[in-house]
Parts: C-alpha cells; sequence; structure tokens
C-alpha cells in the first residue's frame, strides 16, 4: 500500500491550461453541500470575510490501493498532505481571518472517515453530485468511472471569488503559499 503522507520525488508537475481563468469575480452559487461536521453549508451564504476553499482529488486510505496509474497524472498525488498542511497551518489562517474548508467529489461518509484519521479542524465538503464544479465550470478529470476536481484553491471574500491558486503544486506547500497571500493582504 502506498505512503499516503509522503509525495514521491519524481511526480509529474501539472501546467496551467487557463482552465480556472473564468473564476475570478464568479459569485458563489447557493448550493448546500454536506459538510463532515453533519450539516450542511451554503456557499452562497459564507460568513463575511476571506474563505479559503481547497479542492483536491480525492484521499486515499492507507488500506487500499490508489487508483492505476495515480501517480502519472499530474497533480493527483497529494491530497492527504495537502490536508495536513492545512491542518498544521490553519490556526494562522484563522488568525488572518480566514475560515477553511476542504472540496472533494468523495462521500461525506468517506470523507468523514479520512477528517477524523488525519484530525482536521475545519469541514471537508462533498461535491460527489458536481453540482459546484459544474456551477463554477470547474476543470475536472476521469478515472476509473469517477470524475474528480483537479487540485486548486479559491479565496473568497464575501462570497465572490477573489483569487485562485491553480495548478496547485507541490500540494504539501499549498496552505504555506496560500498564508503568504493573505499575509500580504494583511500588512
Amino acid at each position: 500500500m502506498p505512503d499516503l503522507n509522503t509525495l514521491p520525488h519524481d511526480l509529474p508537475r501539472p501546467e496551467d491550461d487557463g482552465a480556472c481563468d473564468h473564476l475570478i469575480g464568479m459569485t458563489l452559487p447557493p448550493i448546500a453541500l454536506p459538510s463532515t461536521r453533519g450539516a450542511t453549508v451554503d456557499l452562497a451564504a459564507l460568513p463575511p470575510g476571506r474563505t479559503v476553499i481547497y479542492c483536491y482529488p480525492l484521499t486515499g486510505r492507507p488500506s487500499e490501493a490508489l487508483p492505476e496509474g495515480w501517480d502519472e497524472i499530474p497533480g493527483a498525488r497529494g491530497c492527504t498532505p495537502q490536508a495536513c498542511a492545512f491542518r498544521d497551518h490553519y490556526r494562522e489562517l484563522e488568525a488572518l481571518g480566514a475560515g477553511v474548508f476542504g472540496l472533494s467529489t468523495q462521500t461525506e461518509d468517506y470523507q468523514r472517515e479520512m477528517a477524523e484519521r488525519l484530525h482536521l479542524p475545519f469541514p471537508v465538503l462533498s461535491d460527489c453530485d458536481l453540482h459546484v464544479a459544474h456551477a463554477l465550470r470547474l476543470p475536472t478529470f476521469a478515472i476509473d468511472g469517477k470524475t474528480l476536481i483537479k487540485r486548486l484553491t479559491l479565496i473568497v471574500r464575501d462570497g465572490t471569488i477573489e483569487h485562485v491558486f491553480y495548478p496547485v503544486f507541490p500540494p504539501d506547500e499549498s496552505a504555506s503559499e496560500v498564508l503568504r497571500w493573505l499575509a500580504k493582504r494583511q500588512a
């Protein structure tokens, strides 16, 4: 079984294909998503201020094999290190006034197990029906009959997408990159 906490040194770097260029300035749609906290979160009703929504393809489980060829897909591998980095920097993000959510197309039950296992202090949202992916026209890819969102991070301010990190690489540095961006706006 793969070590989900570390990244292979030879992961292919994803390229910016322009698939997120349209997102800046978009208002989040009124879509309620199930959360690992047991409630739903309406994206159009996020609290005032900034919210970080990091989108990722899928988190693996230590006892299960990753999809065939996963490490060869640019940007696919690294969801666990990315989630752990946001966990480890959560208090700093909060101190800069930002709320945090993870988001993937995995089911709420799958995500709940992952959030508990990784001790995530923030909710993870399930877009398993692809409502958000379609409404925002997020970049996706398919593997093993599943449609997954490519790794990206949205910075939302008062309901509007202010900034997009895409592509995100390496994924374990995503939270640090977001922190630097937010800190520059606080100065």
